[in-house]
């Protein structure tokens, strides 16, 4: 393995491994996330125990920890190179994000990481998929199926950009991320999955 490569490969996961939510929510607000809520320390659990400005806080440290990652081939001079190619290294981010060294291997469900190596890659399809995301929260008010139907409706747009290498990542990411929302099928199938506090039928559905 070359060596500009396998440095790119651990900065980028190192980069990943960044714990945004646990690391703010023991600094700022002294609170341990992995004990609250879901547990987990990604931007919906954060937005739930810790507020709106925290969470949004997070949701753009988890993405642009990805886009930072996933840009190292260009600080690095070396794009041109197909094995150095930002949507390859962006991937160690990922790893990075689900299974930090910082917090015992265990992390988040990397969506936002995933959006984040996309923006430094194709900006346009990085609004594509923000658009869909956005939609699917907003009708189904749960994050989970967002980001999971989501992922399905994104890999086929990709095939549009004509983009192997883009259609071929896509296809791992909705295939990693739908297995790191392994917990939440039991709880979608029960209808107890939780909601956001927004979106259709929301003000309809708190009014009864």
């Amino acid at each position: 393995m070359n060596l500009k490569f396998a440095i790119m490969l651990l900065c980028a996961y190192l980069l990943g491994a960044i714990p945004s939510g646990l690391w703010l929510g023991k600094r700022v607000y002294h609170k341990d996330i992995r004990t609250l809520g879901s547990g987990n320390i990604g931007t919906t659990n954060t937005f739930r125990v810790l507020g709106k400005k925290a969470g949004l806080t997070v949701l753009f440290m988890d993405m642009f920890k990805g886009t930072f990652a996933a840009a190292l081939p260009y600080l690095f001079g070396s794009f041109s190179h197909p094995f150095y190619n930002p949507l390859l290294i962006g991937l160690a981010a990922v790893i990075g994000h689900s299974f930090s060294i910082f917090d015992h291997f265990r992390g988040g469900k990397a969506v936002a990481t995933s959006a984040g190596i996309v923006l430094a890659y194709n900006p346009l399809f990085f609004l594509i998929c923000w658009l869909v995301f956005g939609s699917l929260v907003y009708f189904t008010r749960m994050v989970s199926v967002a980001s999971m139907l989501g992922m399905v409706i994104i890999v086929g747009l990709s095939f549009f950009f004509h983009d192997l290498l883009l259609s071929g990542v896509a296809i791992i990411l909705m295939c990693f991320i739908i297995y790191m929302h392994r917990d939440n099928f039991k709880r979608i199938r029960t209808g107890t999955e939780n909601k956001v506090p927004f979106g259709f039928g929301y003000h309809k559905n708190s009014n009864k």
